[in-house]
């Protein structure tokens, strides 16, 4: 109970950061949902934070998940969808899902492909999958984001795998995760100002100093570090998304073992940024 007392008293710096902008990718807590779903929507509430990212139900059913959400004043604005099912026709599925929270975004964070083989041709298939998926999602007045995981930053054609997506993006938009930016090899603050546009969505993750990155989109979780003490220069993004007026959310991620103890530490850093 002290953690949550602690969460507390941070609760009024996280609610002064503003509501538009920052909000929790519920995968962060995965491990707590497995054991106790009321308690881990319980630490949600605590940190003062209204806006997940999320989609799942934790072995509950729609309305019972939906039931313990509205308990506490916490609204799903974003859900995901696999690759596989935006590719094979399951559009509606995915449509049904989102309406059924009022969810006005789609995020897929990953493109299906052999090991560590992703290519031109992949990533012209994914362009043509998400171009197609997000015109159907756009109807419904749903926006479809894609996440890239690092492995998009490969050399092509004097830029990126990432730019071919960028620039043929003509029905969704994207969701940056600055660790996995960093990480792919790319900056996020300068491809957040080459395609000030395409980014709709934000996952708040830093990267522990000294990791070296690589093009295959896997890390260890614990590399995830409190906001502003690792590599990325997450107040440069965050000041700049917010000049933009594009990103609608910034969502913290974070996949470690020390979430909970991290999380409250990272709002105290977003709430005394100017």
């Amino acid at each position: 109970m002290k953690k949550i007392t602690t969460l507390l008293l941070l609760t009024l710096c996280t609610i002064s950061i503003n509501a538009q902008e920052i909000g929790i990718q519920l995968y962060s807590l995965r491990n707590q949902f497995k054991t106790d779903v009321p308690g881990t929507l319980d630490i949600i509430q605590s940190w003062g934070l209204t806006n997940l990212e999320g989609g799942g139900t934790y072995g509950l059913s729609t309305e019972d998940f939906k039931s313990e959400l509205e308990k506490r004043d916490l609204d799903v604005v974003s859900v995901g969808a696999s690759y596989d099912d935006l590719k094979n026709g399951k559009v509606d599925e995915i449509i049904k899902n989102a309406k059924a929270y009022g969810a006005k975004y789609v995020m897929c964070a990953w493109i299906s492909h052999d090991g560590n083989n992703f290519d031109i041709e992949k990533t012209k298939e994914a362009t043509e999958v998400f171009n197609k998926a997000g015109k159907q999602l756009k109807k419904e007045g749903i926006t479809l984001a894609y996440h890239a995981h690092g492995y998009e930053f490969r050399p092509y054609k004097g830029g990126t795998l990432f730019d071919y997506m960028a620039q043929h993006a003509n029905h969704f938009a994207f969701e940056m995760d600055v660790y996995w930016v960093k990480h792919g090899g790319a900056d996020p603050l300068t491809l957040l100002n080459k395609y000030p546009e395409k980014f709709v969505l934000l996952h708040l993750k830093d990267l522990e100093k000294g990791v070296k990155g690589n093009n295959t989109g896997h890390e260890d979780v614990e590399t995830n570090v409190v906001l502003g003490t690792g590599q990325i220069d997450i107040a440069g993004v965050v000041k700049r998304a917010k000049e933009l007026g594009v990103v609608k959310y910034m969502f913290i991620e974070d996949e470690c073992s020390r979430v909970v103890e991290q999380v409250p530490q990272s709002l105290k850093f977003l709430s005394e940024l100017e």
